[in-house]
């Protein structure tokens, strides 16, 4: 190793001498180091970008992402969503969960390492701070200096930058909630509603306070899945691994007993880089969030001073014990979470490829349950609550089955009209001879038949006609 490698080993080596597992008594400032793992947090934290456009989008001339709460409505591009096809957000759920479940058992943390909000939004922030600040030597020097000038005037930057994130990621999430462009001038001109101020304080103050100043503290003690995903891990899942046996015993560079040390120099950057201050050396940690920055500077040093990279990599248990790897498809925990994946996946395509164009429900009278008229008749109301999903005005003629000579009397004479996007309550009696009822409940359905449209809908929906009975 030349004297010029050796120097910059050195100088890494005052940079990350310091680190320790933080438990929240200092600031980390994990040094940034170039390398693959890097680059591709990078483009996956971009992704996030999407978070901010999504809601300018517009369909057919209105926005093409809406959760329209008044209206109970989903509207995502040409697809709407009505409060009765709400058993699919549980599927999509499941189906989340279960990518995080099955991801996780494969290749640990990696959600946490690169997707995850609250380490993408700190790594936005931390990227900020370094540019005003400095590095992490420079800037721990100015935490500690006394106030100047100059330190007031970098501190009020990087908070101004900081603030006009978090409101931008407050105002975005609004705006998947009413009309994007409606809500900048509610806001501008400050007209909002109160829940619309409130969501922005809110998002503020978590935005601000979460990645400005808590960082990796929300992922030791507030975040559910650091807590859990022990047991989603195993001996096979693949995690940024320290190979003891071949860095064992650590130790510089030069000196006394070069040839019996192992490759870890102990110059402490994989601790310097960690955004969470985990030393993989130890073994992996409840902090370890895979995001493999750790394997990027390892990978530099080693670089540097001439030996083979791979000192940190990805591996597993058994792998770094010297046993043979099982192919993810023969992990019983992973054919687990993939069939259940694919049993959700199929469940919201089927629903999404059947969503009707109305939906019906029924609420039978219970007081009273039926009525006797005058002529001898038994008379039943109803009450039945039309959806009409589509973007036209629809026109339906009401008949009943499972009962013959069944006399209809709509509260409303005329066809029953279907306004666009909105439920209609309909009024139904009917009436039958006592002679009809075989039993105390009779099994019959509504039929609802399109009389307009180029597309006949026909709708049917099982109730029951009930009656004295027979004594």
């Amino acid at each position: 190793m030349d004297a010029k490698a050796h120097k910059d080993i050195e100088e890494l080596y005052q940079d990350t001498v310091h680190w320790h597992v933080n438990t929240g008594g200092e600031t980390i400032h994990a040094k940034r180091v170039p390398g693959f793992f890097r680059t591709l947090k990078w483009y996956t934290g971009s992704l996030w970008l999407l978070y901010f456009i999504l809601p300018y989008f517009r369909w057919e001339g209105d926005q093409a992402i809406l959760f329209d709460i008044p209206h109970r409505q989903f509207h995502f591009f040409a697809l709407t969503i009505w409060p009765q096809d709400i058993w699919m957000l549980s599927l999509v759920l499941i189906l989340l969960a279960m990518t995080l479940f099955g991801v996780t058992a494969v290749a640990g943390r990696v959600w946490c390492g690169y997707f995850c909000f609250q380490t993408v939004w700190t790594d936005w922030f931390t990227w900020l701070e370094e540019k005003i600040e400095g590095n992490p030597i420079q800037r721990r020097k100015l935490d500690a200096a006394p106030w100047t000038l100059r330190k007031v005037r970098l501190k009020l930057f990087k908070h101004v930058l900081w603030m006009l994130i978090a409101v931008l990621t407050g105002i975005t999430f609004a705006a998947y909630f009413t009309d994007v462009y409606q809500l900048w001038a509610d806001y501008l001109t400050l007209q909002a509603p109160l829940v619309a101020w409130v969501v922005l304080a809110a998002f503020i103050f978590g935005t601000y306070v979460f990645a400005g100043f808590m960082r990796e503290q929300v992922c030791f003690w507030l975040c559910p899945y650091a807590r859990i995903q022990s047991v989603m891990v195993d001996k096979d899942t693949i995690m940024p691994t320290y190979d003891y046996k071949r860095g064992e015993p650590r130790g510089k560079v030069r000196g006394k007993g070069v040839s019996e040390r192992g490759d870890c120099i102990d110059c402490r950057l994989c601790v310097g880089v960690c955004p969470t201050g985990v030393d993989i050396r130890e073994g992996m940690q409840e902090g370890c969030i895979t995001c493999g920055l750790c394997i990027d500077a390892c990978n530099g040093v080693m670089e540097k001073v001439g030996r083979p990279k791979g000192l940190i990599r990805y591996a597993s248990r058994k792998e770094m014990a010297g046993e043979k790897l099982r192919p993810f498809f023969r992990r019983p925990r992973v054919w687990a979470y993939l069939s259940i994946f694919l049993l959700s996946a199929g469940g919201i395509v089927y629903g999404l490829t059947h969503i009707p164009p109305v939906e019906l429900s029924i609420v039978h009278e219970r007081q009273p349950l039926f009525t006797r008229m005058s002529d001898g008749s038994i008379q039943n109301k109803y009450t039945i609550k039309a959806v009409n999903k589509t973007s036209q005005n629809l026109h339906f003629r009401l008949s009943i089955r499972g009962m013959d000579h069944v006399r209809v009397r709509l509260e409303e004479a005329g066809d029953i009209v279907l306004h666009a996007g909105r439920t209609v309550p309909i009024r139904v009696f009917l009436q039958a001879m006592p002679a009809q009822l075989k039993k105390e409940k009779t099994k019959i359905y509504f039929v609802l038949e399109s009389v307009s449209g180029k597309d006949k809908i026909k709708i049917s929906k099982r109730s029951v006609f009930i009656g004295p009975g027979k004594r």
